[in-house]
């Protein structure tokens, strides 16, 4: 029995070593040298929060798991169809395709695909925007983001403890956009997000429109919305809720997305901003 066990894990292991293209599990891509870079920049990342946002992050799944995923995939229900919104969670290219048109951006610029030029809105602006919306709170800790204080915000009875996040002057193409994360005072799970919109105007803002999570699902191991709420609002007095904005079918993993998936495609333009 034991000489079968041992010649059963020598077979294993040399199948393993000969057929390495049938794991396409991205960790086992990583270098030593990209595994010790990823831990020095977790910890020049706690070092830099405030003690709100690490728990925020814990209560969550912390950042550790989510550093290690590489691919988020969902569908986003709009009426009469569907977008499928795929995401390179290391390079943040990504890919928003439905049966009428597609854009993405591919580490260059922001593409569109729209031969019957059914798409209306502005494809830079949208690429990734409800990709920021879902991936609260873990997006806070990207480069070039600037904490501080703000009030509590009270709804219901309940007073949520905030942190106030800023960017840096070259930082994406909104960088004058201010966000306010508001998290449950026991759990600490995030509760509430405010933002402004500066991309079309490049003005600060004090309109601050407010977004509810109260919606989540975990997914290996990392608790994400499986709906978010915009509400009507008068500063900062929380109204009605309107419609909920759906996440389907969502894939959460450690394998690589080809990046050819994120590549402009034949047909499509790169997206140039207006002159002002």
């Amino acid at each position: 029995m034991r000489l079968f066990t041992t010649l059963l894990i020598l077979i294993v292991t040399v199948s393993c070593k000969q057929n390495p293209e049938q794991n396409t599990d991205a960790s086992n891509d990583v270098t030593t040298q990209e595994l010790a870079d990823k831990d020095a920049e977790l910890t020049a990342l706690y070092a830099s929060f405030p003690e709100s946002l690490v728990e925020v992050m814990q209560a969550h799944g912390g950042l550790e798991q989510w550093k290690k995923q590489r691919t988020l995939r969902y569908d986003l229900p709009k009426g009469d169809f569907s977008e499928t919104h795929t995401i390179d969670l290391w390079s943040r290219n990504d890919r928003v395709e439905t049966e009428a048109y597609a854009m993405g951006y591919d580490g260059t610029g922001t593409w569109l695909l729209d031969p019957d030029e059914n798409y209306k809105g502005n494809p830079e602006f949208y690429h990734n925007l409800m990709f920021y919306f879902y991936a609260m709170p873990f997006v806070l800790a990207d480069p070039g983001i600037n904490y501080g204080e703000t009030p509590d915000l009270e709804f219901e009875g309940v007073s949520y403890p905030g942190i106030q996040i800023t960017y840096g002057a070259d930082i994406g193409t909104s960088p004058k956009d201010e966000y306010y994360i508001h998290y449950h005072p026991e759990t600490k799970q995030m509760a509430w997000l405010g933002y402004t919109v500066t991309y079309r105007t490049g003005e600060d803002s004090d309109n601050v429109k407010w977004i509810r999570y109260n919606d989540w699902k975990e997914y290996r191991g990392l608790l994400l919305p499986k709906s978010i709420t915009w509400h009507e609002y008068e500063g900062r007095t929380i109204g009605a809720a309107r419609n909920p904005v759906n996440f389907e079918n969502v894939v959460v993993s450690e394998l690589v997305t080809d990046p050819a998936q994120f590549a402009k495609p034949e047909g499509a333009e790169y997206f140039v901003r207006p002159s002002e």
